[in-house]
Order: C-alpha cells, then structure tokens, then sequence
C-alpha cells in the first residue's frame, strides 16, 4: 500500500498539507515561508524546525485553497527550496 499525502480537506473547500521544506544556506536567513504564505493567502504552521547554518528543515502545514498550495509548492522549489509531502504523522495533535 502507498503511503498516502497528509491532505486534510476543510468544509469550505480548503486543505491542510503537511510538507518538508529543505532550505539551503542562502535562503536560511530569508523569511521565505512568509513570503509564500502572504503571497498564495495561506495560513503557515510550523509543525517541527531544525535550523543550522548550513542547512534548514522545516515540517509546515500550509492551509488554503487547493490551488494556492500548489502554486505556493512549485514557487518555493523556483526559489530553491526543495520540497517532499510528510508521509509520516510528525507531532500530530
């Protein structure tokens, strides 16, 4: 059985995608997720982060509209993040 993609749909239409985002050392210091967040209307949610100088992993839920998350996806992989879906509940609550 494939792991399945952690996508919680709302009942307005919107999902929760949990995603890891691997950040190289020019991008540590840039509040990248901000910019994606403010720019595609999504909510962020930092699920777990571990920040260091030469590397930065992220586990963020992004929250909004289906489209917006991808589009928010393939803009942050433009700026040089790369991006995987969470196929493993991290810290559920």
């Amino acid at each position: 059985m494939a792991p399945r993609k952690k996508t919680k749909s709302k009942a307005d239409g919107r999902q929760a995608r949990r995603l890891w985002l691997m950040f190289p050392p020019r991008l540590i210091t840039r509040p990248v997720i901000w910019e994606a967040a403010t720019k595609f209307h999504l909510i962020p949610n930092v699920r777990q982060a571990e920040v260091r100088d030469e590397i930065g992993i992220v586990c963020l839920e992004l929250e909004g509209k289906s489209n917006d998350i991808q589009k928010a996806v393939a803009w942050l992989e433009r700026q040089g993040v790369k991006v995987e879906p969470v196929e493993i509940n991290v810290i559920e609550s």
